[in-house]
């Protein structure tokens, strides 16, 4: 019995040691491929006074565009009511016009005559020259 009992331990510790033999051998047979991460470590790049001061003038244009952008924004909003108010008092002015035409024809008042109007942005005529007065008195003939 004594050496029924040592073979059956024997027996176990070798089955035991196959477990884990195989155990070992089968985690991670599914990956077949294995990833390396490299993990690289720089020093950053060294920026020169010029690099920074060209970043700084950027920055400030950039700023000094949207604040224009939005000062030329609400010009346009004011120019659009002004145009606005214009074009309304234009066709107040049409109105008046037309009711004081026909008050004019209605009391039988005849519209002056129309002179011509000179064209403004026509050449002007030549400014004729004033005589110079002579340094010398004029020569008395008596």
């Amino acid at each position: 019995m004594n050496s029924h009992r040592r073979l059956s331990l024997a027996l176990t510790a070798v089955v035991l040691c196959l477990a884990i033999l195989w155990l070992s051998t089968s985690v991670g047979q599914s990956r077949r491929s294995y990833e390396v991460e490299a993990q690289v470590y720089t020093t950053p790049e060294y920026r020169t006074d010029a690099s920074r001061a060209i970043d700084a003038y950027e920055r400030v244009m950039d700023r000094y565009m949207d604040a224009s952008q939005q000062n030329l924004q609400e010009v346009l909003s004011y120019t659009q009511t002004i145009a606005a108010r214009l074009d309304s008092i234009d066709a107040k002015l049409e109105k008046l016009d037309s009711r004081l035409a026909r008050i004019e024809r209605h009391l039988g008042i005849v519209p002056p005559m129309v002179t011509s109007i000179p064209e403004p942005n026509a050449p002007r005529p030549p400014i004729p020259a004033l005589p110079v007065p002579s340094a010398r008195p004029p020569l008395d003939n008596r």
